[in-house]
């Protein structure tokens, strides 16, 4: 494999912390055609370029077989375990205890493609979307927790609970602040069903403009570096557990292994100044 083909393509420090993760090759049958970091760095080419599946450059192995090990990792669970080890990791590194007791959680509207059915999508009256919404809840430090995948019409306050119920029965957080969208009944709700306290962080009374906000800046910012990836800014998949494993992944590459293996914290590029 050439180094640096895609921009997409795994570094050797991130392969390293993938491939053991990853479930062991069957012992039974024809060996495995393809190597394993290579099928990896076709579907993140998918996730991060946005393209079809069978849009694959032909130095990647088939779409078929591509896709078809992408089915078969996220029915086994692996996009849920691969994010999860790498949370704790990133914990570790940063100082942290492996498990979080807080969560910030999110919600985003995002279109829907042709592909998704009139039964898998609504219609958004606030943002004036009709699509899918995502519902994520991060660690305090940015990286995915769980998410929640439904249609736009979902309110904040009904959608969230499938998401709040995903965390308290994965991790231990019992503290998750939102936005002012899941005020209402849902802090009841979470505080006798999951016996998770949801608080609300409210803008500053005063506020005008933009400002960043105590708290849920760190899930909204999560937000836009998975909106990054292409095939993120819509939602194209006929099944919400499809584009639930695509955000795993992207969260799982583009954030998480990054972190880990960049040995610090993101510097922003000098600025060049002409004259």
């Amino acid at each position: 494999m050439p180094p640096n083909r895609y921009p997409s393509d795994l570094t050797d420090a991130q392969w390293e912390l993938i491939e053991p993760l990853l479930p062991e090759p069957s012992t039974g049958g024809r060996p495995e055609k393809h190597p394993r970091r290579e099928i990896v760095n076709a579907i993140l080419y998918v996730v991060r370029s946005g393209c079809p599946w069978r849009y694959l450059p032909t130095d990647l192995p088939p779409w078929q077989t591509v896709y078809w090990y992408f089915q078969q990792w996220e029915a086994a669970g692996v996009t849920e375990a691969l994010p999860a080890e790498l949370r704790v990791k990133a914990r570790r590194q940063a100082g942290r205890d492996d498990e979080p007791s807080a969560g910030i959680i999110d919600s985003q509207s995002v279109k829907g493609a042709d592909t998704v059915g009139r039964d898998g999508r609504g219609y958004d009256a606030g943002k004036k979307i009709n699509g899918r919404k995502r519902f994520i809840i991060t660690d305090t430090t940015g990286p995915l927790v769980t998410v929640a995948v439904m249609a736009a019409g979902w309110q904040d306050r009904d959608g969230a609970k499938t998401a709040l119920l995903s965390a308290y029965l994965t991790i231990p957080i019992r503290h998750v602040f939102a936005d002012q969208g899941f005020a209402g009944r849902l802090v009841d709700w979470a505080r006798d069903t999951p016996y998770t306290t949801l608080e609300i962080v409210r803008k500053p009374a005063d506020q005008r403009g933009f400002s960043v906000i105590s708290r849920r800046w760190v899930v909204e910012r999560t937000l836009a570096w998975l909106t990054a990836c292409r095939r993120l800014t819509r939602d194209y998949e006929r099944i919400p557990a499809v584009s639930e494993a695509i955000i795993r992944w992207a969260a799982m590459r583009w954030h998480m292994a990054r972190r880990l293996t960049r040995g610090g914290p993101a510097r922003r590029q000098p600025r060049y100044i002409c004259g």
